[in-house]
């Protein structure tokens, strides 16, 4: 091997931002590809085959004992390495055999668990959290939402790169405009003690600070909910003020849910759930839904159907519709 060529772990790296993948992506995959390549005793994957990185799986399913999902994204890292990395034809490997993926249903609120779960929260949190529910957006689409991206005039939110890499747009409340507006002036005057401080530069996506060279400091391209204090970029090195960490809202969530007494498995997520099917709920079709959450496939938008609250199909229980009660009535009456 030429000793010039960069180590296979930088190559990695170097395809994932020449396609412009997310640094959480490139964190991943490189994490599993170094697994890979430990648990195979530091072997070469090209000296590697399927029957290697069956046993890689098989040791995550059965001995790590992860998650279906936590392993289908390890036989994704694993196909990015063979065909973007090493372009290695590997139709094979896509007939590997992973854990299958368990079906389950998302966890949906009522409305007045969501009325009492944002009375528990406060400031900026509370905020997001309510963009989440009032907007259907996910947790990271609300944290790294920048001032250009929301609309006063039109009422609505763009939510850009989503999952997919797609952008959309969904609505943007009656209720959270003021609340947003005075955000906004928070974010504003962080922004100019930065700008005096030197600072005030903020992550540009696909080279546009290139392109844009002054972009980095103007005031619409700066995040609504800006972090507490400054970072290094882990890419460039660049000294930056970045978006408020999703972790801190769930910490939020999940403390409030708490504080309510909720007794359902909740986190910023569930808001999104809790929006799609009261939407469907409201009499929205699903169509509109889907353009909502920015669902692909209307089938992902569909399982909201199954937990409304007569079921899937409007279905009532003949135990309801006929009134047949039986003799317990002690127990019915309290």
């Amino acid at each position: 091997m030429n000793s010039d060529q960069p180590k296979l772990l930088d190559q990695i790296r170097a395809t994932i931002r020449t396609l412009h993948y997310s640094i959480r992506t490139e964190e991943a995959y490189v994490d599993w590809a170094r697994r890979f390549i430990l648990f195979h005793k530091k072997r070469h994957p090209r000296d590697m085959g399927k029957e290697e990185i069956e046993a890689f799986l098989t040791h995550l399913a059965v001995e790590r004992r992860v998650s279906a999902s936590t392993q289908s994204q390890a036989k994704a890292a694993l196909l990015f390495l063979y065909q973007k990395v090493l372009k290695v034809d590997v139709d094979w490997l896509k007939d590997v055999v992973a854990a299958k993926q368990p079906q389950r249903l998302p966890t949906v609120l009522t409305v007045e668990e969501v009325r009492c779960l944002l009375a528990h929260m406060k400031g900026e949190t509370w905020l997001i959290a309510s963009l989440l529910y009032g907007t259907g957006m996910r947790v990271l689409e609300a944290c790294r939402l920048r001032v250009l991206d929301i609309d006063f005039g039109n009422r609505q939110i763009v939510v850009r790169n989503g999952k997919g890499a797609k952008d959309r747009v969904t609505m943007l409340p009656d209720s959270l405009l003021a609340p947003l507006k005075a955000q906004l002036e928070v974010a504003r005057l962080q922004h100019e003690r930065d700008c005096a401080q030197g600072d005030g530069a903020v992550y540009l996506p696909f080279a546009l600070d290139r392109k844009y060279p002054n972009a980095e400091k103007e005031w619409k391209w700066q995040y609504v909910f800006p972090a507490t204090r400054l970072s290094r970029d882990p890419r460039s090195g660049e000294v930056r003020r970045h978006h408020v960490e999703e972790q801190r809202v769930q910490r939020a969530v999940r403390q409030a849910a708490r504080d309510a007494g909720i007794q359902k498995k909740v986190s910023p997520h569930t808001l999104r759930h809790s929006c799609a099917t009261h939407l469907l709920q409201s009499g929205y079709d699903i169509r509109t839904v889907q353009e909502i959450l920015g669902h692909k496939d209307v089938r992902t938008t569909m399982i909201y159907t199954h937990v409304l609250n007569r079921g899937g199909r409007g279905v009532m229980s003949p135990l309801d519709r006929h009134d047949i009660r039986g003799g317990n009535q002690d127990l019915l009456q309290g």
